[in-house]
């Protein structure tokens, strides 16, 4: 057997484990998520001191993302993942204790654990991805990230089943992190191996200098833009069905599983566009659909018209995360870094997100206060021309690299 036979056979192994990686992240993270009504009552808390123990997880998760980039360029990002997954499994534990003991304390120091090691767990396992994609030859992050929408769903539906099998919660999350961590142990060992050190730079220096770079910061602008789309539509959607149309929640419910459905569509088959058009073309036919989808969904015209524009809105913010993951890890010696710097300025939208339309809809409405989606598609498309691929000579003579 010839080495381009083993050497495209390792490829594949490794694309197989990146697509499995990212399933697991979204089993682990929408496990328990499904079960947040059940962890509130369990640990006696009102919604305002749920959601304050929620920013245990959103605040480590963003504070992380910007150390995850030096670490995965250290470890490697076989050694990282496997880092950030047990740490998850750790937080999904402290979790469970916390939710059986009645203890917010363990509890937010599992959420803790969840959100920094789940920070690492995301930027490893895109830096993995973005170099099979990029060895293959072939556009694999938006088909990647649509494992971790499948994983979610599957979360999901385990949570459902165990609610109505009367589960607890502490169980569930126990099985969940024995799952995750068995499955990543095995699946790490199928990750490409680390190549040799090209220079001896600190990676301390090369954080510094990536926020710096103005490429690696519109690319982390478009990354906010789509993102604060797609969770928009995740957090709104179907309070503005309800509140806005008068709907029903089964109908709520039915306008986000449309739009989900589409999103996680547009990911499977997005690749191709990408090959055929090119990411800055995709990204702005996408900035487009999901803009008419947007106004179709807040025209107040009728239910029908919402969900054709919860159809639209998810095709149209499906591949904004995965085209900016690509393009920031365009340098393989630099990905690492990028990467998480990209990653901190797009995760801000689902921090920032939420509250900001929800203090927005106190005063508009929800659906008017969704009008701010298109202020956050326009800033993606404004952006859209970072996304372009670069090679490491043209990365030098634009200055883009580090500073020494």
């Amino acid at each position: 057997m010839t080495a381009d036979v083993l050497d495209r056979r390792r490829l594949e192994g490794a694309k197989v484990a990146v697509g499995v990686t990212f399933a697991t992240n979204g089993l682990a993270f929408g496990g328990w998520l499904a079960r947040a009504p059940a962890v509130r009552d369990d640990l006696s808390l009102s919604p305002a001191g749920f959601g304050l123990l929620l920013l245990c997880l959103s605040g480590a998760a963003v504070a992380a993302i910007p150390l995850a980039g030096p670490l995965v360029q250290r470890l490697g990002p076989a050694r990282a993942v496997l880092l950030g997954s047990m740490a998850v499994v750790l937080g999904l534990v402290g979790l469970g204790v916390g939710a059986a003991a009645g203890s917010v304390v363990s509890a937010g120091v599992g959420l803790i654990f969840i959100g920094m090691g789940n920070s690492t767990w995301d930027v490893a396992m895109n830096v993995e991805g973005a170099d099979v994609e990029r060895r293959l030859g072939r556009t694999l992050m938006p088909r990647f990230h649509a494992g971790f929408s499948l994983g979610t769903v599957a979360g999901a539906g385990m949570s459902a089943a165990a609610a109505a099998a009367s589960i607890t919660v502490t169980v569930q999350v126990f099985v969940t992190a024995a799952v995750a961590a068995v499955v990543m142990l095995l699946t790490v060992r199928r990750f490409l191996p680390v190549p040799a050190a090209h220079d001896e730079r600190s990676p301390r220096g090369r954080v510094r200098d990536a926020w710096r770079e103005p490429r690696t910061l519109l690319i982390g602008v478009i990354m906010l833009g789509f993102g604060f789309t797609e969770g928009a539509a995740n957090d709104w959607l179907a309070i503005g069905l309800v509140d806005g149309y008068g709907a029903s929640e089964t109908v709520g419910a039915i306008g986000l599983g449309f739009f989900v459905t589409a999103m996680t569509l547009g990911r499977l088959f997005g690749g191709a566009a990408i090959e055929r058009w090119g990411r800055v073309r995709t990204l702005r036919l996408t900035a487009a659909s999901a803009l008419v989808g947007l106004l179709l969904a807040l025209s107040g015209i009728g239910v029908p018209a919402v969900l054709a524009g919860a159809l639209l809105w998810g095709a149209g913010a499906s591949l904004g995360f995965p085209i900016g993951m690509s393009a920031a890890a365009d340098d393989p010696l630099r990905a690492a870094i990028r990467v998480s710097v990209a990653g901190s300025i797009g995760y801000g939208a689902f921090l920032a997100g939420p509250p900001l339309i929800g203090l927005l809809a106190e005063r508009v409405g929800v659906l008017r206060a969704l009008l701010v989606v298109a202020v956050a598609i326009g800033l993606g498309v404004l952006a859209s021309g970072a996304a372009r691929p670069v090679t490491r000579a043209e990365d030098r003579l634009t200055g883009s690299g580090n500073r020494r």
